[in-house]
């Protein structure tokens, strides 16, 4: 199985358009060849003139642990081209940092996941090109959530740096077939190429999405495993809530919890109210302590989730349901429950709208929990249109296919 990027070096043909190019690299920590030589420098081993690079969210180091810290300009301490913050200053490209290349090669390690910025920076530099003149390649790699879609579409006007297009929370595509959609949907005419993966096979098991082969390196510092990207799509919206999404512990965006709930209870109630939204995983009542970030020094009771092991269906596993039931069952368990942080807390450069529905792309999600009597199949019936809609408009982006 190989990855974009090591197609790329093995293929002097697929390399011949470089030649003569002044070519950027937007990449982070986990912008890697199969033998963990970061792609900036493999890039430069194999001769192409790279002459500037640039960082998405956290970084092209992937230094900046927590969440909307912004990353400055910079320079390669190693080659001394300039390396561009795409979440600083800026989160566009600047038409300075447009100047420095003829072809940008995108080799970003993605989630799967609308929320997950890099997607929202892939769709800014394609525009950036276009408006510029310049080329983008894909180096694509696996969409390690696989090719399950779940959640809400975006409502027309909850665009944000979280929210890039009219998708659901967990879209299915890689980084590489989500550029083609861009390119479709948005209109946008840029000269684009993908470098596609060999042998990517999302529908099998045991790995699904993520290669068994490859090691996991982390594309921001809270994504630390395969379980944590296969929950992501649920746990992320923990992000708008006061509850713990696990930062501050070893296990971020796999747990939920505080320290004022009763998760037994809680676990009991979620499954009463929806016991098909809890299938496919294991769900394990924890104890924990963060020591940064919210309820930091406090014990928290909370719910681990298992996407692993034997008891992990790829099908089944539903994250984004999973988290919305544990809201639910806590706002019956506890109707005056302060679940939702204000419209003080402004999120990915919003303002004066809840940090949970920028997250969802509407408030449908937070009036559903809500409303007392709201039950589940009332939000199956405003989700399951949107995620047969989506499987219908995705179909024409799609490069890999089950054999």
């Amino acid at each position: 199985m190989k990855f974009g990027i090591d197609r790329l070096l093995e293929d002097p043909e697929l390399r011949n358009p470089l030649e003569g190019q002044r070519v950027a690299l937007l990449a982070h920590p986990a912008s890697v060849t199969a033998d963990l030589t970061h792609s900036l420098d493999a890039l430069i081993a194999a001769g192409i003139n790279v002459t500037a690079a640039f960082g998405p969210q956290h970084g092209i180091k992937g230094d900046k642990q927590d969440n909307m810290v912004e990353t400055q300009d910079d320079s390669d301490p190693v080659y001394g081209i300039p390396v561009f913050s795409l979440y600083g200053e800026v989160r566009r490209p600047t038409g300075q940092s447009m100047g420095t290349f003829d072809t940008v090669l995108i080799d970003l390690q993605d989630l799967g996941c609308r929320i997950y910025t890099f997607i929202t920076t892939l769709r800014y530099m394609l525009e950036a090109a276009a408006a510029h003149g310049k080329s983008v390649w894909v180096l694509d790699r696996p969409n390690p959530a696989g090719r399950p879609i779940e959640g809400m579409t975006l409502r027309e006007g909850w665009e944000s740096f979280v929210g890039a297009g009219p998708m659901p929370m967990r879209h299915g595509l890689t980084m590489g077939e989500m550029g083609r959609w861009f390119i479709g949907h948005f209109g946008i005419d840029v000269d684009y190429r993908v470098i596609e993966m060999e042998g990517w096979a999302p529908d099998s098991g045991p790995g699904y999405g993520w290669p068994e082969s490859r090691i996991w390196i982390n594309p921001s510092p809270n994504a630390a495993n395969l379980n944590m990207a296969r929950a992501y799509a649920g746990t992320v919206m923990l992000e708008g809530t006061t509850l713990s999404e696990g930062r501050g512990t070893t296990r971020p965006l796999e747990i939920f919890g505080a320290p004022d709930i009763n998760a037994h209870a809680v676990l009991a109630e979620m499954e009463r109210l929806a016991p098909d939204w809890l299938a496919g995983c294991t769900l394990r009542e924890i104890w924990f302590q963060p020591t940064f970030h919210k309820h930091v020094g406090e014990l928290c009771h909370g719910v681990h989730i298992h996407a692993e092991g034997s008891a992990y269906d790829h099908q089944q596993f539903k994250p984004w349901r999973l988290q919305a039931l544990a809201f639910k069952a806590i706002r019956r368990f506890y109707p005056d429950y302060e679940i939702w942080r204000g419209k003080d807390f402004a999120y990915e450069y919003t303002e004066d709208v809840l940090a949970i529905d920028v997250i969802n792309g509407s408030p449908l999600l937070r009036e559903w929990v809500d409303d007392s009597q709201a039950e589940p199949g009332d939000l199956e019936a405003i989700t399951q249109p949107d995620e047969t809609a989506w499987r219908t408009e995705l179909e024409a982006s799609l490069t890999y296919r089950s054999s």
